[in-house]
């Protein structure tokens, strides 16, 4: 482990007393030695138990079996990196109080790519990053702390993260570089320690790189010296990285040129790469985040969510095997609340990631609490048709679940302390998206800070519970985007209204929000039936998505007899109580807490409660002013 290190540094995989020390034997591997680094941590005190590693060809190569007898466990795994994540999950059965004798279990991974993507810049900056700077470049190089990154592909690892891209997808010049012999020694010495921990690496490229650094006067894809420009790439790449996992593209968006800018296809697009990626067995992970980002706010008809599933749906089919369409899990960006993207499930005939963000760009930004464990069961539980939700494409029409990082090189590795929980979340449900919510957070206060219940239930209620209050006191009813338009933290209701971004909630003085029905922009019909007709009729809508779909008079009645306006003040008003009863609930648990976890995070709650206070003050001004109408309890509302 690193020197200077503070309460956090290695998280849920933090040193907790034991009374024995096992002995360790079995196949000579690195999965044996960090058995023993585990449980070196875990006490010192030797018995008679033994641990056993062995591999069997009656497992496939990432599942693993762990059986205890009196005195023995009994480790197998198909591969040498299952028997790693056999030797992780005993180490974390023990932390959690099992005893070896009792432990039985057999794991295997629910989807066979599972993925981290940094945002990370060559200037040591991280893109929507809120803990600190990148673990892998510092001022214009390739520079991080060894040590650093063995102590985060362990914990990476400990959750079955496998693949991990380390530079931000709007790539740069500098960051292009990184597939040219200047810059792949020292990017192979990244995969060299990440190989051991079973992660391999992924490296964000740019559309334009043929111009960029081959001299080539286009990078149109159909072009022969384009296709042989990647093919000398890829060669190049895996001369020196064998088992990279391929290439990250995010192309024809936000002002970043692709195949669409000069008349190509995203499938013609992705396929060059593809074929060049082919013959070592590498993949292109091809974001779909591609829209119309030049809006004039006056279009009524041109409607951002509807973008994703118009440029490739109609390309289903089309994209060669070796190409993941990386899709977001909603039509937006991100927000605290919208419908997963119709696209999901759609093609039939193409190989899907759900790509999901841990990073809190626009859910408090590692400042405010938010468990994201809770929207992420939620996306997984989504319908896709009468009878299949999102769950059921996991490792049929999707292949991948990719997020965003939320990591840095602060000391505790998220900013937020209890941000950890996020990040051992994506893990834990990217490995078996059946787990729920409360399971995955409860694993992690359990390893973190103990399993006792004047721990855990206290703080997992207030967990749980945080998405909803941050929701309390944002954007309502899944109209989002009433955000800072700069650094997307703090309200400003018309932040994006007239913007090019097509993020609109269009409020007047008598309604709010976007009809998306047929009847409007048409959104709904992307849709299976089933779903369409849910989200098309308002009665049927889910009241949380409400102002997404529809445009609503301040005075529509919800189901609870409340007005619209009312429901937005109330909420308004109750997320800062909210916050207020978080503070009271961490300040209960400082006698159980290392004095550095309880501040840090105390002083997180403390910001988040003045962040509540402005976001209530200023969304419930605005609708005061927009409407007239006082809050009928007679709450103060500044004029």
């Amino acid at each position: 482990m690193s020197k200077n290190c503070s309460f956090g540094y290695q998280a849920w995989i933090k040193s907790q007393p034991s009374k024995f020390l096992p002995k360790v034997t079995g196949i000579d591997c690195f999965a044996l030695e960090e058995c023993k680094r585990g449980l070196s941590q875990l006490g010192d005190k030797e018995n008679d138990t033994t641990v056993t590693l062995a591999l069997s060809q009656e497992l496939s190569s990432e599942s693993y079996t762990l059986e205890g007898s009196p005195g023995n466990l009994r480790i197998e795994a198909g591969c040498e990196t299952g028997l790693l994540y056999g030797v992780y999950g005993f180490l974390f059965r023990l932390r959690i109080g099992e005893s070896i004798e009792s432990i039985s279990a057999s794991e295997k991974p629910a989807v066979s790519m599972r993925i981290l993507n940094h945002w990370d810049n060559i200037d040591g900056s991280v893109e929507r990053g809120y803990s600190g700077r990148s673990l892998f470049f510092d001022n214009g190089q390739i520079g991080y702390d060894p040590d650093r990154l063995r102590d985060y592909a362990r914990l990476l690892s400990s959750v079955g993260i496998n693949q991990i891209s380390i530079n931000n997808v709007n790539v740069t010049l500098e960051s292009a570089k990184l597939v040219t012999e200047e810059k792949l020694p020292d990017v192979a010495k990244i995969a060299d320690i990440f190989r051991p921990f079973g992660i391999k690496l992924i490296i964000a490229v740019h559309f334009e790189s043929p111009i960029l650094l081959g001299g080539i006067k286009t990078a149109d894809p159909l072009d022969d010296k384009v296709a042989k420009w990647w093919q000398e790439t890829a060669a190049t790449v895996y001369r020196y990285i064998p088992d990279l996992a391929g290439f990250l593209m995010k192309a024809d968006s936000e002002f970043r040129s692709g195949p669409a800018s000069i008349g190509r296809t995203q499938a013609e697009g992705a396929n060059v790469i593809a074929k060049a990626l082919k013959p070592f067995g590498g993949t292109i992970y091809w974001r779909c985040f591609v829209y119309n980002c030049m809006q004039d706010w006056r279009d009524t008809k041109t409607d951002r969510p509807k973008a994703a599933y118009d440029y490739f749906y109609p390309l289903d089919g089309q994209f060669d095997d070796n190409v993941i369409v990386q899709i977001k899990h909603g039509p937006m960006d991100f927000q605290v609340r919208e419908p997963n993207s119709p696209l999901l499930g759609a093609m039939s005939k193409t190989k899907q990631g759900l790509e999901l963000q841990i990073a809190q760009e626009y859910t408090g930004q590692q400042i405010d609490l938010y468990a994201t464990s809770t929207q992420w069961e939620e996306i997984l539980n989504h319908p896709v048709t009468d009878n299949r939700n999102t769950r059921d494409l996991i490792n049929q029409e999707v292949k991948a679940i990719v997020a965003v990082s939320n990591t840095g090189n602060d000391d505790n590795w998220t900013g937020h302390l209890l941000a950890q929980a996020n990040l051992y979340a994506f893990g834990r449900l990217a490995w078996n998206p059946s787990l729920t919510a409360d399971q995955v957070t409860k694993e992690w206060i359990a390893l973190t800070f103990g399993n006792e219940p004047n721990i855990l239930n206290p703080l997992l209620d207030m967990m749980l519970k945080s998405r909803l209050v941050y929701e309390k006191y944002n954007a309502p009813l899944g109209i989002g985007w009433m955000v800072n338009i700069n650094h997307h933290y703090g309200p400003s209701v018309d932040g994006y209204e007239y913007m090019k971004w097509g993020t609109y909630h269009r409020a007047n003085n008598t309604a709010i929000g976007v009809d998306r029905t047929q009847k409007g922009t048409g959104y709904t019909m992307q849709y299976q039936p089933y779903v369409q007709n849910l989200y098309e009729n308002k009665d049927t809508c889910p009241e949380n998505l409400l102002l997404f779909f529809h445009r609503l008079p301040y005075d529509y009645k919800l189901r609870s007899g409340r007005t619209l306006l009312q429901y937005i003040y109330d909420t308004h008003f109750e997320g800062v109580e909210d916050v207020e009863s978080f503070i009271k609930t961490w300040n209960s648990l400082k006698e159980y807490m290392p004095e550095e976890a309880y501040v840090q995070v105390k002083k997180r709650l403390d910001a988040q409660l003045e962040n509540a206070k402005e976001w209530r003050d200023v969304v419930n001004s605005y609708f005061f002013r927009k409407t007239g109408i006082s809050d009928e309890k007679g709450r103060k509302i500044y004029e």
